[in-house]
């Protein structure tokens, strides 16, 4: 009976993907200096595994890479081969090829053989020029490497990881010298008085010498001093490398369209819900407070359901920020800069679907402020800064959002020069305009300030993208910057695109959706605590001027409150600034599920999607970001917190 080997590809394609992540983690962070036995041992295995399975599965290419990889690790765990800096370039791009062969089986695409074969090249020329020095020369003929049966004392560490069966072991320990030829006849059960070979790798060791294995101390060639990376990585979540422990795995593999089919189904769940909540409001009678009862163990499930389905949805951040020190690492040697990656708040849970948008606008962020942002090591030592310049890569939950914070200390943005740009290419400036409307100009089609074109920036093209990018999933950016000190990017994002707790409002004959986390209350002012100074509303309030919006006027409604005392005020908190929204009444609390507009329709200013509501009708879920943006800053105000 033949088995259909194609049904447990996929398996072995998320298998090797994490390995291959964490390979290139382990990499990154292994001290030259003395090296961690553990990491060299873990990235070994996961080396070894990838062989393993790409060769059940006949994927040659991957099998003949990671063999040589392989033997390249091994010898660096036993001492034999001391790690350098060029040897992890080297290893972390055969990782890079790795990746690409992977996606080409993945997605049943042609292998580029060529690649293939210059990182085995690549491989094999390390391991000739860092072969110890002291190595004796023999005349023994070795035996095929695809056994390897027979180990010297010299081959044998205690870091054995995968000594295969061992079914036999000679009864004294075999002599480490030899000048004669094996008598191997492929096999190898039976061994001699003469001396075993010496074997370059150790496949399945069926023999083990009965001596101990040799300390790293007593190898001929010792480990060596190595000069450390041109730049470091702090990740601050983790000070401390626990020990790995092999355990049994609580979880299961399950295809995201799944769970995003999941959602949607809960989603519609909650929406029947409101509907059934809608129609007992309507049921007199004996029968009513059934009903209620029934209807309110029908919301706590319904909410329970909902908040378990989404923490399937929820991936930590360090999904995407632990792809970043090897960005950073690759760039600042490119540069020749020094920089110091440092990834805070890495545990900080956000959607998965805004994960995976995230990537290339993070990633032109943190090459931007690597690039424009710090500056030369001689630069920064006439400024009497430290030679090595510190990105942050940050990540908190802040309320209903989630900030992501790009923050480096290097030179900070060129005021002067980018109003000039702005100029030359026709745009709109004012040389007294304030700062945050400067520094949002670089987001313009086609603008950059770089002197030269580079492969890295210089053709405008990329923080548009940026920003496009992150509207796209209800999210905004924003700007900070003091010249020699350094700039800040700040992306606000929603905790999740799926459903929000939110308080219906109605303005005329519309109803709104404002999200509950971020309202203070909601008051009926009096016609004594609302000003009005050069056409801005002003409410008087907790000793305080809060600034006014009516919302009848930004969506464009007819036949609602005008006079802010005789309708509702609902106090909210973005970010940043606090101010009052005027609207006619408050229609009650309630769960709703975001439905997005802008596939639908397009963009609408202040308005972060729809929702149905029980009755069927269709409402707009506020922006409340968004909407803070058209809050004047006054003198009075003191909105800025």
């Amino acid at each position: 009976m033949s088995i259909d080997m194609t049904q447990f590809h996929g398996v072995f394609f998320d298998e090797s993907q994490e390995h291959l992540e964490n390979m290139e983690q382990e990499l990154m962070d292994l001290n030259l200096d003395d090296p961690d036995a553990e990491q060299l041992n873990s990235i070994f295995r996961a080396a070894h595994s990838i062989k393993g399975g790409s060769g059940i599965f006949g994927f040659d290419a991957l099998t003949g890479l990671t063999h040589i990889m392989e033997n390249l690790l091994d010898k660096a765990r036993q001492g034999q081969v001391q790690l350098t800096t060029d040897i992890v370039n080297v290893l972390l791009q055969t990782v890079d090829i790795l990746k690409l062969t992977l996606d080409a089986y993945r997605n049943h695409q042609e292998v580029d053989q060529h690649k293939i074969e210059q990182g085995i090249n690549v491989l094999e020329l390390a391991l000739l020029e860092h072969q110890p020095q002291e190595e004796p020369v023999s005349d023994v003929v070795p035996v095929d490497e695809g056994f390897g049966f027979f180990d010297t004392d010299e081959d044998i560490t205690d870091t054995l990881e995968d000594d295969g069966f061992g079914l036999f072991e000679p009864l004294e320990p075999l002599s480490t010298a030899s000048d004669q030829t094996a008598e191997d006849d492929g096999f190898g059960f039976f061994t001699d008085d003469s001396p075993a070979p010496k074997i370059e790798e150790q496949a399945y060791g069926f023999f083990e010498p009965f001596e101990p294995p040799t300390k790293a101390k007593e190898l001929k060639t010792p480990i060596k001093k190595a000069p450390v990376l041109s730049s470091s990585t702090k990740i601050t979540d983790n000070k401390t490398q626990a020990p790995k422990i092999n355990t049994e795995s609580g979880s299961i593999r399950v295809d995201t369209s799944k769970i995003d089919s999941l959602v949607n189904l809960v989603g519609e769940l909650v929406i029947t819900q409101s509907m059934l909540a809608m129609i007992g409001n309507e049921v007199a009678g004996s029968i009513e407070e059934k009903l209620q009862a029934a209807l309110a163990e029908l919301q706590r499930n319904t909410r329970e359901i909902q908040e378990s389905v989404m923490s399937m949805r929820m991936l930590p951040m360090s999904v995407t920020f632990n792809r970043f020190p090897r960005v950073v690492r690759d760039l600042s040697t490119k540069l020749g800069k020094k920089v110091d990656l440092r990834i805070e708040g890495g545990n900080t849970e956000i959607d998965k679907g805004m994960i995976e948008k995230l990537v290339d606008p993070l990633t032109h962020l943190v090459r931007n402020s690597i690039d424009h942002g710090i500056e030369k090591t001689a630069d920064r030592i006439a400024k009497g800064k430290p030679e090595e310049g510190i990105v942050i890569l940050r990540a908190e939950q802040k309320g209903s959002t989630i900030q992501i914070s790009i923050v480096d200390d290097g030179a900070g943005l060129n005021r002067e020069r980018i109003l000039a740009k702005a100029a030359e290419n026709g745009l709109d400036v004012d040389p007294n305009m304030p700062d945050a409307q400067v520094w949002n100009l670089i987001f313009e089609a086609g603008f950059s300030t770089a002197a030269e074109v580079t492969d890295v920036s210089g053709r405008g093209v990329g923080m548009d993208v940026v920003r496009r990018n992150i509207e796209a999933i209800g999210g905004r950016i924003e700007i900070e910057s003091t010249a020699g000190e350094g700039s800040g990017f700040y992306i606000q994002l929603p905790l999740t695109l799926a459903i929000v707790d939110g308080m219906c409002v109605g303005v005329g004959e519309q109803i709104f959706v404002i999200p509950l986390l971020n309202i203070v209350e909601s008051i009926q002012p009096s016609k004594e605590q609302v000003k009005t100074i050069s056409n801005d509303s002003l409410l008087w309030i907790r000793d305080k001027y809060w600034p006014l919006i009516h919302l009848h006027k930004n969506m464009q409604i007819d036949n609602a409150i005008h006079e802010p005392d005789k309708g509702i005020v609902v106090l909210l908190e973005s970010n940043k600034k606090r101010f009052g929204l005027l609207v006619d009444s408050l229609v009650g609390q309630q769960q709703v599920v975001i439905k997005s507009l802008e596939k639908h329709y397009k963009r609408v200013t202040g308005v972060a999607g729809a929702t149905i509501m029980g009755d069927g009708g269709v409402a707009m879920i506020l922006d409340v970001e968004s909407l803070a943006d058209s809050v004047t800053q006054t003198s009075t105000g003191g909105i800025d917190e």
